[in-house]
């Protein structure tokens, strides 16, 4: 039986793999930029969309799909800022799968500019698998702890960018930016870094020039 289940797992990541390739080239080829966002729950996915949503009003065109096991609490956030956003509810799936985001895009307008993909809270089975993003943006929170690089690896192995979030609460809690990023970019030393607070606002800004830069890339394909 073991033999068995290796094979039927390797037909699913194959499976999804075709479906982010397709994914993957119908959204660069329309000029959009996809990024799957994952952290753990709590991690503050949604809140630095909404701050994303507000500092980009008017000048980025954003749109996001909300992965959840339950609930459209965090899509119902998102519509607020006045950004177009679309639930996928898992029913206990730990994780999105490529075919997931496709049945969405018809939806997504074709102004739009950056597709936020926000995966539902895990570091575990996310890492698994491609949505057909062009970035994948890994958050790690300071009330998760520093020591969660090697304890979860593949999540800031596949990723490109890792986001230091609530930093506002770094002097109030036992987690060193330092060392988290030390051990992040020991694992994966082409990670670009960033630390951001939802709260005061820092690094926002320079969060928000690294997507712009990114969507640049894709440009020619547009």
């Amino acid at each position: 039986m073991p033999k068995k289940d290796i094979l039927v797992l390797q037909d699913l990541l194959l499976s999804n793999a075709q479906a982010a390739a397709a994914i993957r080239a119908e959204l660069e080829g329309r000029g959009i930029l996809a990024v799957n966002i994952m952290s753990s729950p709590g991690a503050g996915k949604t809140s630095l969309l909404e701050r994303i949503a507000e500092r980009t009003a008017g000048s980025l065109k954003i749109a996001v799909i909300e992965g959840d096991i339950e609930t459209e609490r965090d899509t119902e956030r998102i519509r607020a800022k006045g950004v177009p956003a679309w639930q996928i509810t898992t029913g206990g799936a730990c994780h999105l799968e490529a075919k997931m985001v496709g049945k969405v895009l018809p939806s997504v307008p074709p102004e739009t500019e950056i597709l936020f993909i926000e995966n539902v809270g895990n570091l575990v089975c996310p890492a698994g698998y491609d949505l057909g993003e062009r970035l994948r943006i890994v958050l790690l929170s300071a009330p998760e702890g520093d020591d969660k690089p090697k304890k979860y690896p593949k999540a800031f192995t596949t990723a490109q960018t890792l986001v230091l979030t609530k930093a506002d609460l770094f002097p109030h809690l036992p987690f060193d930016p330092a060392k988290a990023k030390a051990e992040a970019l020991e694992l994966n030393p082409k990670l670009d870094v960033f630390i951001t607070s939802a709260v005061t606002g820092e690094g926002l800004d320079e969060l928000i020039a690294h997507l712009r830069r990114k969507r640049e890339e894709i440009q020619p394909h547009a």
